[in-house]
């Protein structure tokens, strides 16, 4: 496990957080007080209008994202489109360069990790109810046993959790589906990867490039038509059948399988 410091590379990345607007300007409310004109004053300043982004504020955003607090970006543009509508509004696509030149970035894909270093970071950071004694026992496990090392990191790379993906972690740790199974409805959909920001300093890499409009009418099926697919897919898994044979949470958890088990590999 490694962390990885990209030297001079510079790459386009958009906004995939559309909610990220309303956290600045509740952050800013609480500053200067609620129903303030400074809010407005200070948001315009720096280039923030509803859906636009120029200069995104450190120390706002959702504590309870996958990664925990940060900034959320997607390098793939039709992706970030899908996000940023809903079924009756249009929306907006930021986009920014990086340059990460100096900047400490950890890619959770690239080999050193497993899948469960990947659910313990979900684990940590979502919010959500243990219902099971097993659920409480994976968590333990694997936050205990399978811990990514974040102290330094400037940037994280890794899965995007949206709610169908979250749902195969809990249907995991619930020992509903294997390993095996997990691996495979990852791969659903097809959300790639996303960039987490979450130091100042790598907020100060990030250079706003411009803003595109994007039409609800265009974008919301292609949205549900990935969504629809993933989930077919998932049915298609037998997820209600045990598979013999395969690697279930309460195996992992009993002979106490660690990071260099070549089952995780």
């Amino acid at each position: 496990m490694q962390k990885i410091e990209m030297i001079g590379a510079m790459f386009k990345v958009y906004l995939n957080n559309p909610n990220y607007y309303v956290k600045q300007e509740d952050i800013l409310a609480n500053v200067c007080g609620n129903g303030s004109r400074d809010v407005r004053k200070i948001m315009n300043s720096l280039g923030i209008h509803k859906h636009i982004i120029e200069t995104p504020i450190y120390g706002v955003g959702k504590k309870h994202n996958d990664y925990g607090q940060g900034f959320y970006c997607t390098e793939d543009i039709a992706l970030a489109k899908e996000w940023a509508v809903s079924e009756e509004k249009d929306g907006y696509v930021n986009e920014y360069e990086i340059e990460t030149n100096g900047l400490h970035i950890l890619n959770i894909n690239d080999g050193s990790f497993t899948l469960l270093h990947w659910m313990g970071l979900l684990l940590n950071n979502r919010a959500f109810v243990l219902a099971t004694p097993l659920e409480r026992e994976a968590k333990r496990y694997i936050t205990d046993c399978f811990p990514v090392p974040l102290a330094g990191v400037d940037v994280i790379i890794g899965y995007r959790a949206d709610d169908s993906y979250f749902s195969y972690a809990r249907d995991f740790i619930s020992g509903v589906i294997s390993y095996e199974q997990l691996g495979k409805a990852m791969q659903l959909g097809s959300l790639g990867e996303q960039y987490c920001l979450k130091t100042e300093k790598a907020f100060q890499h990030l250079k706003f490039i411009a803003k595109e409009h994007v039409p609800s009418a265009e974008w919301y099926s292609k949205k549900m038509l990935r969504d629809r697919n993933a989930r077919n897919g998932y049915k298609d898994m037998e997820k209600e059948t045990y598979h013999r044979g395969e690697l279930y949470i309460s195996r992992i958890i009993d002979e106490e399988m660690k990071s260099d088990d070549l089952f995780l590999r």
